[in-house]
């Protein structure tokens, strides 16, 4: 599997998911590998090992909250780049960053709480779209959009605004396949639990890890938390010509989980190391 060279710009590259993904189009021959995120040494160290794996790279602090800032640097990513032919939409946030984690349900979640989730899990997604659309339309190169939803999207979650936000970027990416066809495709994929270090963190901290480690991927048909790798991997495909005919999808990458949404009566490996 070849993303070929490309052009990519990836939202939320400081670390994780975003991080992983930006290092495999670069492995994967990106040629130009663009970066954001408000983390600036997480940022920049991103952009030295997306430089190791031998794509050329630049890193653009942006606040996603801000219109202004995100118009800015899609110019400024695509001015470098001589144009843009993907756009990973990955940055999220989830309820607790901005809430006690006992105030994150729909009744009980602030409304500033719940602005600050909106606009970054998907007022940012659609701005970004809405300012790369014209970039994404003018490249010869097979363009497209790859967003990160959730299976938090596509069932019941306990995080208000998150589970929202993610059940509407499902929407909004099968909506910007509708409206930028047939020149760019969009596409999204949904995470199940994922071994992160927001999720090391919180499986750390957890009084009972077991217990948590149930909570976060009991569900798994495979009984353990996904690899950044391995989204990467999907989200490196969707933007790539071998998926050249698939636009408005959402791929679970989830271990099964939404296969069944059972619990698993298996022994998990608590992997924090």
């Amino acid at each position: 599997m070849t993303l070929g060279p490309k052009r990519v710009l990836v939202t939320g590259a400081a670390r994780g998911m975003g991080r992983e993904i930006a290092l495999e189009a670069a492995r994967q021959g990106a040629t130009h590998v663009g970066l954001t995120d408000i983390e600036t040494d997480g940022l920049a160290e991103t952009e030295a090992l997306v430089r190791a794996e031998g794509a050329d790279t630049r890193g653009v602090v942006a606040n996603l909250r801000s219109s202004g800032e995100i118009r800015s640097m899609i110019d400024d990513i695509a001015g470098w780049a001589g144009g843009l032919d993907v756009l990973v939409n990955n940055a999220g946030v989830r309820d607790h960053l901005f809430a006690d984690a006992d105030k994150v349900g729909v009744d009980t979640l602030d409304e500033d709480a719940w602005d600050a989730v909106n606009d970054i899990n998907l007022k940012a997604v659609w701005l970004a779209t809405k300012y790369a659309a014209p970039y994404l339309r003018a490249s010869d190169r097979g363009p497209s959009i790859v967003n990160a939803a959730s299976v938090s999207g596509m069932t019941g979650a306990g995080m208000a605004a998150y589970a929202a936000t993610k059940a509407a970027v499902i929407q909004l990416t099968r909506t910007t396949a509708i409206n930028l066809a047939p020149h760019v495709r969009a596409n999204c994929y949904s995470p199940g639990a994922i071994k992160t270090p927001m999720g090391d963190s919180h499986l750390a901290a957890a009084p009972d890890r077991l217990a948590t480690a149930r909570a976060m991927y009991g569900t798994h048909l495979i009984p353990r938390r996904g690899t950044v790798n391995e989204i990467a991997q999907v989200a490196c495909f969707l933007a790539s010509d071998a998926a050249s005919f698939l636009t408005g999808i959402n791929v679970p990458v989830d271990g099964g989980t939404m296969a069944w949404r059972g619990m698993q009566d298996v022994e998990l490996d608590v992997d924090l190391d």
